[in-house]
């Protein structure tokens, strides 16, 4: 992709469609049809609605302003910015490859589900995405095959040739067939200090009867913005889980949007994030119950200190036509300073009456009766405050099924609350 300057200071709305005009010959896909209306469609979506604003209900406590504030390069950043990790195991019919190249080998299966399912009308940075994306991954799993071994890709920030902040833009789709099984984890992570910012969609496709479990694991600069959308779309009799950790970014907003296209599915929506000193994460989820019968757990925990601040929207939207939908969303925040804020707003919108449907939200400290109890015993209140809130995050993390990924996060959970990690007898 061709790299554009920003204008001095800003990055603005009319940066990403100079942007966009100068590299549009030169994107992948720019040759396919489909693919090269996609993009013009997107950025006149782009084009009309501009950067979200606080006049935005979705946005209303998170401000982009730091991201426009910032002169960023938009394009691509280095030769190397992901990395795959193969499975051993991995059918010959399992199609994992870069998005680009398989735009050029298997365009069939592309462009079919390619930004058809992440809504770039109503959402201006996945509009920006579907219409600049240049570097992504692609899994395709055909029916009834079943992935046993966990397949695995990383985005790593890198350094830049001239030091300067860069706006990347990352897509991903995966595609399961009709019975299949696959388990899967991206992982953002730095590479470098530099400032940047990441903009990243991924679109998930399951047809019926498929079961995927999903890892997001987000370890950005601390200098840097992270905005992502990941899009689920759910058959008949499907199952699927995404499991999502928060650490890293200075400004960081992360969407998981799942909608049931047939009866009888099941999702389970779960995240962890957890931030210091000025750091800003906001999550919003939402789960569009469009089918009967059909099942959502949620369950999304935030772990705040210092000045940082924390945003967690849940929707839960249940059609006229969705009866027997359960669904249950559950947001805990754990405030470690008086100086650390949160915003929580679970909502339920159910046009349906025979449904289950519960939402809570909880706020608070320390348990004061808790930390008695240790301190009690001989355990010093550092360390008490230290083992009750890995209690508390360890919690979402127990509930990852890939043993190497479960352990290497508690360690991150134990390093971040200074506890000695485990040792392997003590694991065993």
């Amino acid at each position: 992709m061709t790299t554009t300057t920003a204008a001095p200071g800003l990055t603005t709305a009319q940066t990403h469609l100079d942007a966009f005009s100068a590299a549009e010959k030169t994107l992948p896909g720019h040759d396919r049809p489909a693919i090269a209306r996609l993009r013009s469609t997107a950025i006149a979506s782009f084009a009309k609605s501009g950067f979200p604003n606080d006049r935005d209900e979705d946005w209303k406590f998170t401000s982009v302003k730091p991201i426009v504030r910032t002169p960023m390069q938009i394009g691509q950043p280095c030769e190397s910015s992901y990395a795959v990790n193969h499975p051993a195991t991995l059918p010959s019919c399992v199609q994992f490859m870069s998005l680009v190249d398989a735009l050029k080998e298997f365009p069939e299966l592309v462009e079919p589900y390619l930004g058809q399912h992440a809504d770039y009308q109503d959402h201006p940075f996945v509009a920006l995405n579907t219409a600049m994306w240049d570097q992504g991954l692609f899994v395709h799993v055909p029916d009834g095959v079943v992935v046993e071994d966990p397949i695995w890709f990383e985005f790593a920030a890198g350094h830049t040739h001239d030091g300067l902040p860069r706006l990347w833009y990352r897509r991903i789709l995966i595609v399961l067939g009709k019975g299949s099984q696959a388990t899967i984890t991206e992982n953002h992570y730095r590479d470098s200090g530099a400032p940047y910012a990441a903009n990243t969609v991924c679109e998930i496709v399951l047809g019926e009867g498929a079961v995927l479990d999903h890892y997001k694991v987000q370890e950005e600069s601390p200098q840097a913005f992270h905005l992502a959308c990941t899009q689920a779309v759910v058959a008949a009799k499907a199952t699927f889980s995404t499991h999502y950790v928060g650490l890293g970014g200075q400004l960081v907003r992360n969407e998981v949007r799942v909608l049931f296209t047939g009866q009888h599915a099941e999702a389970t929506v779960n995240g962890l994030y957890q931030t210091s000193g000025t750091q800003h994460m906001d999550n919003l989820t939402v789960i569009d119950h469009a089918q009967p019968n059909c099942n959502s757990h949620e369950l999304y925990k935030g772990v705040l200190d210092g000045k940082s601040k924390g945003v967690f929207a849940g929707k839960i939207f249940v059609r006229p036509d969705a009866q027997k939908t359960d669904a249950k969303q559950t947001n805990k925040t754990l405030l470690l300073s008086d100086d650390a804020t949160i915003n929580s707003k679970p909502q339920l919108e159910i046009f349906a009456d025979d449904v289950k449907c519960t939402h809570g939200a909880t706020v608070g400290q320390l348990d004061a009766e808790q930390l008695f109890y240790l301190r009690a015993r001989g355990i010093g209140e550092e360390q008490a405050r230290a083992l009750l809130t890995f209690a508390f995050a360890n919690d979402i993390i127990r509930r990852v099924k890939i043993d190497k990924l479960r352990q290497r996060l508690e360690g991150l959970l134990l390093e971040s609350s200074h506890l000695p990690r485990l040792t392997e007898t003590e694991d065993e």
